[in-house]
């Protein structure tokens, strides 16, 4: 007979607009089932409903009015745990229009762009609404999350990923469907933090200077090593920004069962790399690098931005010259 927990917590705040939810599952829900060789299922809560897998059904009534963190048993005998999905787990499992920011690099950019409650935030373009939730979370109700997105129907996918994790329309969020580059300056609008997950993040990167607050953050997020160039040198030509960082994350399990200890066969590898650079204050600019760059390295064959203090042999300079 499973054990009753008498000390049960309040659910959380409306107000607080987490996506998360305490106490018995409820009607409206998402629950997520795990079956025994980790396929998950994920599906809203529907009184008179049922379940299908290949392990027969479920009746959505066994479910509901349950405290999470059971196992249920279909008609065919498959056995699945149930619990309420985890953000990082809706994050990799909801309807995509574009591909979505991964939880690595959603904590990333959450905890290294230093996004606060009541931040404004700006974010371009919302894909399909991943990182806007980690955004949401992160900045709270008081806080503002400004997304840009130039496809309609990236943006519908995402309105609708974003408004079902929070159940509801998120009172601090905005999304404005058109190019950052001209509706960012157009609106006015000030900010704390700055994302961009595009194809050319360097095109916007005056609206963004001009947008940032001193002291804010701008973070980008590009998947190849030419896009990670090009917005690097090109942060460097702009002046207004302190040196930039570029770096990624990778993730990879560890298979733990007695003295069997050893890496896992999958891996989280290279998904995207990030660059963070902080806005100077008006008219101010970083401290000139001392430090001589690498031969060759802006080089005849070199064809993107220069930085302006960039020594005049340095171009010239070839590997092994």
């Amino acid at each position: 007979m499973a054990e009753h927990d008498d000390r049960v917590s309040p659910d959380v705040p409306t107000e607080a607009w987490s996506g998360v939810h305490r106490g018995p599952l409820r009607e409206g829900e998402w629950v997520r089932l795990t079956d025994s060789k980790g396929r998950r299922h994920n599906f809203e809560l529907v009184a008179g409903k049922r379940f299908f897998s290949n392990k027969g059904h479920l009746e959505h009534d066994e479910l509901i009015g349950r405290d999470e963190g059971f196992t249920v048993t279909s008609s065919a005998g498959g056995e699945y745990l149930v619990f309420r999905p985890l953000l990082s787990e809706y994050a990799v499992s909801m309807p995509r229009g574009a591909a979505v920011v991964y939880p690595k690099d959603s904590a990333q950019i959450v905890a290294l762009a230093d996004i606060f409650p009541g931040a404004d935030v700006v974010e371009a373009g919302v894909g399909s609404g991943a990182l806007t939730c980690s955004l949401l979370r992160a900045v709270g109700p008081h806080g503002r999350v400004s997304s840009y997105e130039r496809r309609e129907e990236f943006a519908d996918v995402a309105r609708r990923n974003v408004t079902q994790f929070f159940g509801g329309d998120h009172p601090a969020w905005a999304l404005t469907l058109g190019d950052l580059a001209e509706e960012l300056p157009r609106s006015g609008e000030r900010a704390d933090r700055v994302i961009l997950d595009m194809l050319a993040p360097w095109e916007c990167l005056d609206a963004v200077a001009d947008a940032l607050r001193p002291g804010g953050i701008v973070c980008a997020y590009v998947a190849t090593t030419t896009q990670l160039s090009r917005f690097v040198e090109t942060v460097r030509v702009q002046g207004g920004f302190t040196e930039p960082a570029a770096w990624e994350s990778l993730v990879r399990d560890w298979h733990v069962e007695g003295l069997a200890v050893r890496p896992g066969h999958s891996m989280i590898g290279h998904t995207a790399f990030l660059v963070t650079a902080r806005r100077m204050a008006a008219g101010e600019r970083p401290p000139v690098k001392r430090r001589r760059p690498a031969p060759g390295a802006y080089g005849p064959d070199y064809a993107g931005p220069r930085p302006p203090d960039l020594p005049p042999q340095v171009a010239e300079e070839t590997p092994g010259g």
